[in-house]
Order: structure tokens, then sequence, then C-alpha cells
């Protein structure tokens, strides 16, 4: 996996590579229409080789995109946070009506949650908290 990563970095870098070669022309990039700006006050454009445009807006582009899915999946991340929460909540109280309820075991429940094939009088140990006496 670590060998398809590099051999993608390196593809990636190789293309974008080209693609800054092939446009290393100078451009004028306005940010409004047709002397607009001039009513603004200031200069309002900037003159870039094309291959920098080219990547500022590819990466203002994923950026954008990265926010709308930031803010998109708010409700998602709240709710895998509620329901952690509560999932923990009810672990404890899990754990608590265990330990409260865990009183010694009848003998009859004893015989019952012993493994299937086990002879009684066998050796082997009793069942955990019952009132059986231990195997000779």
């Amino acid at each position: 996996m670590r060998f398809i990563r590099l051999l993608f970095v390196v593809f990636l870098a190789i293309v974008l590579i080209a693609v800054a070669l092939a446009n290393r022309d100078i451009v004028t990039l306005s940010a409004f229409p047709a002397n607009f700006g001039q009513y603004l006050g200031g200069q309002w454009s900037v003159d870039l080789p094309l291959f920098l445009i080219i990547f500022l807006a590819f990466a203002c582009g994923m950026l954008a995109g990265l926010v709308w899915e930031f803010l998109r999946e708010a409700h998602i991340r709240r709710e895998a946070r509620l329901r952690s929460a509560e999932v923990a909540r009810l672990e404890s109280e899990v754990g608590n009506l265990r330990s409260r309820h865990a009183a010694p075991r009848d003998e009859v429940l004893a015989i019952l949650d012993r493994p299937k094939g086990a002879v009684p009088g066998a050796t082997g140990p009793a069942a955990s908290g019952s009132a059986l006496p231990a195997p000779r």
C-alpha cells in the first residue's frame, strides 16, 4: 500500500510539473469585470503565471469542498458524540447492576449452569457462587 501511495504521489508531481511548464505565460487576473474596479479605488488586478492561477483555483475549490463537507456532517458528529455518551452511561449501569445482583446462586441454577456432558460428582470445579461442595 505504501508503494502504491508513493507511486501516486510521483505521478501527481509529474502531472503538476507538466502543467506548470506548459502554462508559464503571464496573465492578468482581475477581481472585477471591465474597469469596474476604478469606481472602488485601487488596483483590483494582478499579473501571475497561468499555472499559479490554475493551482490556486484548484486549492480554493478543495478548501471550499472541505468546509462544505465539515458543515454538512456536523449533525452526524454531534449525534455520534451523544450516542457514545449514552453507551458509556449504559455500560456503567450494566456494570453496577451486575455487581449489585451477583448474589450467591441457587443450587438448582448451579446444576443447570454446568456444561453439557459433565457428570455430577466428576472432577472439575463446582459452579461459582453455588452452595455445592467441591468435588474430591
